[in-house]
């Protein structure tokens, strides 16, 4: 009782205390607010939204059950999940956060995973996308376009460690799904994808309109808590909050041999990770290499802002969160540990004038090159496939209304 007393005074003074910043430096909060609208209106949205309602159609057709079917040998070792984890984790790197969580909860909600599996796999299909990582922090950031490589290998292998290390996670409940066969059977395969379709009877329109109405009420509060938490690192510099938090950090990183300038990025990194790798990239201080392992650990750890996105996905459900916020922190661990150990095999042979012949071509990611033509073509189209989708979403919404 007196836990829950103290949790609620805690609570009211946070929030009263965050409206009061909000009055106080109103300009402030503005700029941060209009800063994380520009990032989810520009990017977010568009990036993410076709991946959302392709996923759910690729539910709901059966074709994810059919990709389970097939990937039920691989994952089940690995993983001891079910084989439908592999399209969770596939669309997972593909399209960055949250999508992780919101396909494991789609499927916790179809009776595809059980309660551990599912908690097993949101704690390793959640990652950053390629484009970010490459587009965004490794070009837009640190116009380096070889750091790039070494933080997307560091921070994918870092994920992949925390699947190994979360297959030992929880008992194996009597519930739990487990494959009739080790075998690869196409003819299962196809037999588990026409009985899903059959039980999912919706029309082809219902269930695209499901898809649309579904994907866009989940990116708007993906957008909501981007604006908030941008807000937040805002006030919370401003106050000294920030300052004062890494003092502490700084007796790590000296610990460490790191520069004390880096304590400050790295708090803002553990609130929001745009904010975080951008500031840690700013740092003259620290070698490249100490920038790459910090901003490997912030990328891994995803940020409260994107945490806070996944919890509120995950409360729908019955898996809990804290499998997943101990995950983060094994990830970002491991993720920084692999900057460092690629970065003499990666980083340094990639920018050296010898390049093995089979190595990946850096001018990929050069400025002016696909990596980068792409992602500022996301910027420019973003707003108004951001336009036409919430139109679309409003139309839906009214004839839904309107018909009851």
């Amino acid at each position: 009782m007196f836990r829950s007393k103290l949790k609620t005074i805690f609570l009211s003074i946070s929030v009263t205390i965050l409206a009061g910043s909000l009055l106080f430096y109103p300009q402030e909060s503005l700029d941060a607010s209009i800063r994380g609208l520009n990032m989810w209106w520009e990017i977010v949205f568009p990036s993410l939204l076709p991946f959302f309602i392709v996923s759910e159609m690729l539910i709901g057709f059966g074709v994810v059950k059919f990709i389970g079917v097939l990937l039920e040998p691989l994952m089940r070792p690995l993983f001891k999940v079910p084989g439908v984890g592999g399209f969770v984790w596939a669309m997972g790197m593909a399209s960055g956060f949250p999508a992780g969580a919101k396909f494991t909860a789609r499927l916790r909600e179809e009776g595809q995973l059980t309660q551990i599996e599912a908690e097993r796999l949101v704690s390793f299909t959640n990652s950053s996308n390629p484009l970010f990582i490459f587009g965004a922090v490794s070009v837009g950031f640190f116009y380096n376009p070889h750091l790039g490589v070494t933080l997307a290998l560091s921070h994918y292998l870092g994920n992949i460690c925390v699947g190994l290390i979360m297959r030992f996670y929880g008992k194996d409940s009597p519930d739990e799904i487990t494959p009739k066969s080790k075998k690869f059977k196409i003819r299962s395969a196809l037999s588990a994808l026409h009985q899903t379709r059959l039980k999912d009877n919706r029309p082809i329109g219902k269930l695209l309109g499901d898809a649309v109405n579904s994907s866009i009420q989940t990116l708007l509060m993906v957008g909501g808590f981007i604006i908030l938490f941008s807000v937040i690192n805002k006030i919370l510099y401003h106050l000294h909050i920030t300052a004062t938090l890494a003092k502490s950090v700084e007796v790590l990183l000296s610990s460490l041999s790191f520069p004390e300038m880096l304590s400050i990025p790295f708090i803002s990194g553990l609130f929001e990770i745009t904010s975080g790798s951008q500031l840690t990239s700013q740092v003259l201080d620290a070698t490249l290499l100490q920038k790459a392992m910090i901003t490997s650990f912030i990328l891994a750890f995803s940020g409260f802002s994107v945490q806070a996105q996944v919890a509120s996905i995950l409360a729908q459900t019955d898996i809990r969160f804290q499998p997943f916020f101990i995950a983060r922190i094994i990830h970002g661990i491991f993720a920084s540990i692999f900057a460092l150990i690629l970065w003499k095999p990666v980083y340094l042979r990639f920018k050296g004038n010898e390049q093995p012949s089979n190595a990946l071509p850096v001018g990929f990611f050069d400025d002016g090159s696909w990596v980068d033509h792409i992602y500022h073509k996301v910027i420019v189209v973003g707003p108004i496939i951001t336009i036409i989708s919430l139109f679309v979403y409003v139309l839906i919404l009214y004839s839904r209304l309107k018909k009851q």
